[in-house]
């Protein structure tokens, strides 16, 4: 493997929870994570070379991860894409899952996915227990914005989580 290849194959292993929360958020099937993960890594390989360090590496991670999952999961909804990954071979070893922590957090992400993309987005984000002003940067928006965004998606998240415990 190339430098740049052991380094990003590196970066990827460390940080492997951020995809994986990101594909959680976005898709409640194996299949579909399994695929959404392999996509991100794809699009996070292609970008590579433009991570200058401005950022820290999981916040801009985090930024190309949730573009790449709104992207995907909106594309599935309309098409199937086929892609060629001859280029490029990792080998990155997958975390297992806490089945335990999977059935807790499953009534969680049932009431995120009822949220939509950009709130599914913040609320991951904010879980993650990112300062504002790294959601900030990452969603794009002013820390006052993400502030009050959040603020309301909390109140619709206790709402939706409210009616499903009924």
């Amino acid at each position: 493997m190339t430098n740049k290849a052991t380094i990003f194959t590196d970066l990827i292993e460390k940080n492997q929870g951020i995809i994986h929360k990101v594909c959680r958020i976005y898709t409640d099937e194996s299949d579909s994570h399994d695929d959404l993960f392999q996509e991100i890594v794809l699009q996070l390989w292609r970008s590579f070379d433009s991570f200058k360090g401005d950022s820290k590496f999981s916040t801009w991670m985090y930024r190309v991860g949730l573009n790449t999952a709104i992207t995907f999961i909106r594309k599935k909804n309309t098409t199937t894409a086929f892609y060629s990954y001859e280029e490029v071979s990792f080998s990155i070893k997958s975390e297992e899952k806490d089945e335990l922590l999977e059935e807790r957090l499953s009534m969680l992400y049932a009431a995120i996915r009822l949220l939509n993309d950009v709130e599914r987005a913040l609320v991951l984000l904010y879980l993650e227990d990112l300062p504002y002003k790294e959601i900030a940067e990452t969603m794009g928006i002013s820390d006052v914005n993400a502030r009050v965004k959040m603020n309301r998606v909390k109140s619709k998240l206790k709402d939706i989580m409210t009616k499903m415990e009924q």
